[in-house]
């Protein structure tokens, strides 16, 4: 998939508080969840989040839908494998198996909960054409570069010798003066 992405689903479940949509890098070990939209507002059956996959780097990314109850206990589907490729050539191979969905409802333990209606996440990829040129991003200016490290050493060391040849013939003119 690439470009703008449609993720569509349904997140109005019984005792619906709000839904995140997040994605992940495949296989990270951290954890660690980037949001991409977020809503106090059900959805029945239609999009959930517009993902813009060029933002980010080609790769196998996971997608989820968390939603929170208002018990505070969260519903969670996972999509995994979903191969982004803004940048690189795609591959001629496809896999046979779509990506599949697991579904971990994590339960407030004083009640339980059984949804009626099972949330479900589908991204839908539109089509984006590529930009004809990559254009490269300015240059950061708080990124220090070794050749700017070295200037800054320099230029150091050479106002600290300055600075004790001053204190230097300031002492010597002292003491011819007495």
């Amino acid at each position: 998939m690439q470009g703008q992405v449609t993720i569509s689903g349904a997140s109005a479940v019984p005792g619906f508080f709000y839904y995140e949509v997040a994605f992940a890098y495949t296989g990270d070990p951290t954890g660690t969840w980037f949001l991409i939209e977020e809503s106090f507002n059900p959805v029945q059956d239609g999009p959930l989040a517009a993902w813009d996959t060029f933002a980010i780097t080609d790769g196998v990314y996971d997608l989820r839908l968390l939603i929170t109850l208002v018990d505070g206990s969260q519903l969670e589907t996972i999509v995994r494998g979903i191969r982004v490729r803004n940048y690189s050539q795609i591959e001629t191979s496809t896999p046979t198996e779509p990506p599949t969905a697991t579904i971990t409802p994590t339960i407030d333990r004083t009640q339980a909960f059984v949804p009626s209606n099972t949330p479900t996440i589908t991204p839908t990829p539109t089509e984006t054409p590529l930009p004809p040129t990559v254009t490269p991003l300015p240059r950061n200016p708080a990124e220090l570069v070794p050749q700017q490290l070295g200037d800054s050493l320099l230029r150091g060391a050479a106002g600290t010798l300055a600075a004790f040849l001053l204190l230097g013939i300031y002492t010597s003119l002292r003491r011819r003066r007495r």
